[in-house]
This record gives structure tokens, C-alpha cells and sequence, in this order.
């Protein structure tokens, strides 16, 4: 674990830029169906693009907070890779699902694992700092020590 999450920081900048560009192609399908808000229903096209960036945004505080407390108390470097997964699967999420509803499932299901696994080392990282606070038990130097 290092004591700088730059990497961390930088997954969730590019993060923040894919929830922009997301609430951009709304903007601009709203614009090509001439769709006002607070409307949220239309063609299929504006709906599917519409949903599929809601469900961006309904993830997106729960892989902020496993990505950090996965980057901060596991590794640094393994949080980053995953964070750029789980970027890389909402981007295949986002387009199968405006293409076609059914099409979103391929990045959906790539989401949840990369999620599954950032909350994976987020627990690890937690429960390893938990005992080594507390009860001066440090399992990832164990672990090491065994290899």
C-alpha cells in the first residue's frame, strides 16, 4: 500500500469524464428528438440512451467508494487496473444499450464483476488494516512470508 493514491485519482477524473460525455449524448438526443426537459420519454433511442446513463449514474457512488477503499487499504496499482475495467464495461454497457436493450447485458454483467472485485480487495485491505490496528496482525505480510 503506498501512501499516494495517484493512480486512484486519475481513474476517477477519467470516470468523471465518461459521466459527462454520458449526460452529453442525453443532451444531445434530447436536441435530435426535440425532447424538453424534465420529459424523459420518447423514440426508443432517447429512452434507451436516457436509461442507460441513469444506470451510469445510479453505480457510479457505489464504484467510487470501492475503488477508493480498495486503492487506499488493498493496492494501489490492482484498484487502478480494476478501475479502468469497470470503466471500459460501462463504456460497453452505454453503447450495446442505446443500440439495443438487450445488447447492454455483455457490459452489465463486466460491471458487476469488476465491481464484485473491488469490493473484494476493498474488504481484504479494510479487514488486513483492521487487524494489523488492532491486533498487531498483518495477513498480507503472511501471506508474502509464505510465498
Amino acid at each position: 500500500m503506498g501512501d499516494h493514491v495517484i493512480l486512484v485519482a486519475i481513474v476517477s477524473l477519467i470516470s468523471a469524464c465518461q459521466q459527462g460525455y454520458y449526460a452529453r449524448l442525453v443532451g444531445r438526443s434530447r436536441m435530435k428528438h426535440k425532447i424538453m426537459p424534465p420529459a424523459v420519454t420518447g423514440p426508443p433511442e432517447f429512452e434507451r440512451t436516457y436509461r442507460a446513463q441513469q444506470n451510469c449514474v445510479e453505480f457510479y457512488p457505489v464504484f467510487l467508494v470501492v475503488l477508493w477503499v480498495a486503492g487506499t487499504y488493498f493496492y494501489e496499482e490492482v484498484a487502478a487496473v480494476f478501475g479502468l475495467l469497470y470503466i471500459f464495461a460501462r463504456h460497453i454497457y452505454f453503447k450495446g444499450y442505446v443500440s439495443a436493450a438487450p445488447n447492454r447485458l455483455p457490459g452489465f454483467y463486466l460491471t458487476l464483476v469488476a465491481l464484485f472485485l473491488l469490493l473484494a480487495f476493498a474488504i481484504l485491505g479494510i479487514t488486513n488494516a483492521f487487524l494489523r490496528e488492532y491486533l498487531d496482525v498483518n495477513i498480507f505480510k503472511q501471506v508474502r512470508q509464505m510465498f
